[in-house]
């Protein structure tokens, strides 16, 4: 787990990154900017409960690319999850909270995983375990609006506007970021697609 001060605010985006692209990168760096944060973990995980594990590079090479790709000092590629038990974000998301007490995280994913949120495991406590930035990607811009999550956790988003103050409030609390997307995906990429919207 990388290292972190007392009073950091820390973004936490966690992903198979299977392979790693300029999207993923792009999302990144418009929450280190937009949430005004002075740290990301890349959170390369071991695997995804709701993905094939039959298409998934392994995890010395998805790390060794996310290496190879990201350049900014402030980003930290991690593969911590893989000493805890259990590959689930809200295991992960404890863990962090019980061992940095010190610092204030925000959990940073795609809008394209907003659809299928509710799917995840304890997807509730999630939410309210640190509070989430969603960053806009092609095609899902509007899954703020029909998303499972979105709908019940309605009373809790915080305008876009306030999205700096984001890491100081108390979970749970959400907000979804406009911005520049990449239409690159991880599975056109894998596929070989010239399509790399799908």
């Amino acid at each position: 787990m990388p290292h972190v001060e007392r009073g950091m605010a820390v973004g936490l985006f966690g992903g198979s990154f299977n392979p790693p692209h300029e999207g993923h990168l792009l999302v990144a760096e418009i929450a280190l900017r937009r949430l005004g944060l002075d740290q990301l973990w890349w959170m390369v995980t071991p695997g995804n409960p709701l993905k094939s594990r039959s298409e998934l590079a392994s995890l010395a090479d998805r790390l060794s690319m996310s290496e190879k790709l990201v350049q900014d000092p402030r980003i930290k590629i991690t593969a911590f999850e893989k000493t805890l038990e259990g590959s689930y974000t809200a295991n992960t998301l404890a863990v962090v909270k019980a061992k940095n007490p010190q610092a204030r995280f925000v959990w940073i994913m795609g809008a394209d995983s907003l659809s299928t949120f509710h799917n995840w495991q304890k997807w509730r406590e999630i939410v309210s375990t640190f509070p989430i930035a969603v960053v806009d990607r092609p095609g899902s811009t509007l899954s703020f609006l029909s998303s499972k999550m979105a709908r019940t956790f309605d009373y809790a988003r915080v305008d876009e506007d306030d999205a700096g103050t984001l890491w100081k409030r108390k979970a749970p609390a959400w907000t979804f970021i406009h911005g520049p997307r990449s239409t690159l995906s991880s599975t056109a990429l894998r596929a070989g697609s010239d399509d790399k919207t799908q």
